[in-house]
């Protein structure tokens, strides 16, 4: 199992904690992962820290993609890359259409065909094997639509990156995980349960089957996984309890909560309809209680170091069999970061 840590984005200051990353990297974590929303971006603290490190990669989760281009996300990818020894992964995703018509500006338009498009283009200027050209639905290179002047050519990096740069998407969908499959080299899901991998497994194999010669060696599961140590259980599932609240509930409209409907394909239909009603209605406390403790134990680890321990074997298993390849650890606690590391490195 590989293991990486969820660093997220900033509050109202933004502040990157070098020591607690080198740590991390001495402990064998693989990777740690930066993140954007409306505030600080994704790549300035990637680039921070992949400085300051000298094993550890870094990744983007995400990079919004309708807030730069494929290509400058290319040369963003690319310049990292050579200039950290291969030790960037980028990571994608389409955000939500509050934050992208709401604080880009731009429209949030058709998210999966956006995911495959954005990553064809991007490896074909990592390839530059030619100019890089493309006509699709979302992206045309060189650009003929409105406004274009006519004067657009095809053009090749100059950059020669020599360096292998995985690619991965933030999805929950049935299709943006079979386009996650189809074109990219992984995907990390908000939250999973291990022994649910029939929720995201038809769309991954049709995925596979688009881009050919693919299988589950060549694609990386990656969930998100919050991890809170202490004696209380209930008491340590209080943080994650307002976070999926939030996500369930509140993020999106709803006829439109991808959240939601990813908690009702994991079994929990009517707890996620009473979630998004509290929610909505803005009664959110009540929404925060109204998350089950089933779901919370389901797809994180919380209580004492035993239970967590034992806890983990669940994640283990799905590792033999192939479903999930790596976790991505949203901690604050060090000693929980150590724990995990001894248990399943």
């Amino acid at each position: 199992m590989k293991l990486g840590v969820i660093s997220g984005y900033s509050g109202r200051k933004l502040s990157i904690p070098i020591d607690a990353v080198k740590h991390a990297e001495s402990l064998g974590y693989e990777s740690i992962w930066t993140a954007e929303a409306y505030g600080s971006d994704a790549v300035t603290p990637a680039a921070w820290i992949l400085a300051q490190t000298d094993k550890i990669n870094v990744g983007t989760a995400i990079m919004q993609m309708p807030a730069r281009t494929p290509a400058m996300a290319a040369m963003t990818a690319m310049s990292l890359a050579e200039l950290s020894g291969g030790r960037f992964i980028c990571g994608l995703g389409a955000s939500g259409p509050q934050v992208v018509e709401g604080w880009h500006g731009v429209p949030y338009g058709k998210p999966v065909t956006r995911l495959k498009e954005y990553v064809q283009i991007m490896k074909q200027i990592f390839a530059r094997e030619a100019a890089a050209t493309f006509e699709g639905d979302q992206y045309q290179l060189p650009y003929t639509g409105e406004g274009a002047t006519g004067l657009g050519k095809p053009l090749k990096s100059i950059l020669h990156c020599e360096e292998d740069i995985p690619i991965y998407a933030a999805t929950i969908t049935p299709k943006g995980v079979e386009a996650a499959a189809e074109v990219a080299d992984g995907f990390f899901p908000v939250w999973m349960d291990p022994e649910q991998f029939h929720v995201f497994d038809e769309p991954i194999q049709k995925g596979f089957a688009k881009a050919g010669d693919k299988d589950m060696t060549q694609f990386d599961v990656a969930p998100f996984v919050t991890v809170v140590m202490g004696d209380d259980v209930e008491q340590c599932m209080v943080p994650i309890r307002g976070q999926m609240a939030l996500y369930i509930g509140g993020m999106g409209a709803r006829d439109k909560n991808f959240y939601n409907s990813y908690a009702k394909r994991l079994g929990f239909e009517e707890a996620a309809a009473k979630i998004q009603d509290l929610y909505l209605s803005g009664r959110r406390d009540e929404a925060m209680a109204a998350v089950p403790e089933a779901l919370i134990d389901a797809c994180h680890l919380v209580g004492p170091a035993d239970r967590i321990k034992d806890r983990l074997q669940r994640w283990q298993e799905a590792d033999d069999k192939g479903h999930v390849s790596s976790m991505l650890i949203a901690s604050q606690q060090p000693e929980a970061l150590q724990l995990i590391a001894e248990t399943m490195l």
